[in-house]
């Protein structure tokens, strides 16, 4: 992420905190013991406008999604970390392949859960009647957009898109294998040794005299995030009148801001999430859980909505 943006961001976040009034004090002071009253969200859910819903690799790891986080989290012996890098991609572009070859397939046979599908049909329920959902996620797997979700907010990309290293040209790819050399390869096992596919052989663009190396249009880590997406998110944050955060840890940058900058200035924020996470204080829900369990009665019609 630019130095520019985060320091805007925090800045945002701590102008809100120093603007907050006695009542904004006390607010903040009955959220240190979040709710995990469902009667009480529908209630807040039921006059919402402008609905938020930021998502994480929770959300998708129900859906049977490896998250190449925490104990076991290795692609063969490395860890996502020290593949999802600039770094290791010009030093073995055919490795990092394999590797985003394997995640490709192995998301192409998953769907999405009752997480995923609860928020599709709010959206487009909500719609109808004037009312707004915006997904922001995390998640590179598509799993939202597979679902329905039209409204949706990438801030990490897409494994189903591609960049090409020379010309810049971005392009949706559901291609399987996603070049010949790569069939059949990327397995995960330990022992499995690396490919060592030629960079020609490897995923080239195909804008007409450019042949350069692709690469996943995903950000790595070092990487800045999408200045353009950034802007979009700031925007939905400042007029939504109540967020949810959905499978995420909260301790991913600079996601992790967000739902506690809303909060900071009197929005309801609703965790849902398998546990406690360093943020959770600070929100005024927390319902703890499968989401695929919690999240669809909390999104369901109220009996007060019209259509």
């Amino acid at each position: 992420m630019c130095l520019f943006t985060a320091t805007r961001l925090v800045s945002r976040a701590r102008r809100g905190l120093k603007a907050s009034s006695a009542k904004e004090q006390k607010f903040r002071s009955e959220m240190a013991r979040p709710s995990s009253s469902l009667a009480d969200f529908r209630e807040v859910f039921a006059k919402a406008k402008h609905i938020a819903i930021i998502t994480g690799a929770g959300v998708s790891a129900e859906s049977g999604v490896p998250t190449f986080r925490g104990a076991g989290g290795f692609w063969r012996k490395w860890q996502a970390q020290e593949l999802a890098t600039p770094g290791a991609f010009a030093r073995n572009p055919s490795r990092v392949w394999e590797f985003y070859h394997y995640r490709r397939e192995v998301m192409l046979s998953k769907h999405p859960n009752p997480a995923h599908i609860a928020i599709a049909e709010c959206e487009k329920r909500l719609s109808k009647q004037g009312r707004s959902v915006v997904v922001i996620t995390q998640n590179i797997d598509e799993l939202h957009r597979k679902a329905g979700t039209k409204h949706l907010l990438e801030i990490h990309g897409s494994l189903f898109k591609t960049r090409c290293t020379s010309c810049g040209n971005i392009t949706a790819n559901y291609k399987s294998p996603i070049c010949p050399a790569l069939a059949g390869k990327g397995a995960p096992d330990p022992g499995t040794e690396d490919a060592a596919i030629p960079v020609e052989d490897l995923p080239q663009c195909e804008q007409d005299g450019c042949n350069g190396l692709l690469r996943p249009h995903v950000v790595w880590f070092g990487e800045a995030l999408d200045p353009d997406v950034l802007t979009a998110v700031e925007k939905e944050l400042d007029i939504c009148d109540l967020c949810l955060v959905v499978g995420t840890s909260s301790v991913v940058y600079p996601a992790a801001m967000f739902a506690p900058q809303v909060s900071a200035r009197g929005v309801p924020v609703a965790e849902f999430n398998m546990e406690a996470t360093p943020a959770t204080n600070r929100f005024r829900f927390h319902f703890p859980g499968p989401c695929g369990t919690t999240l669809p009665p909390a999104l369901a019609r109220h009996e007060t909505e019209i259509i």
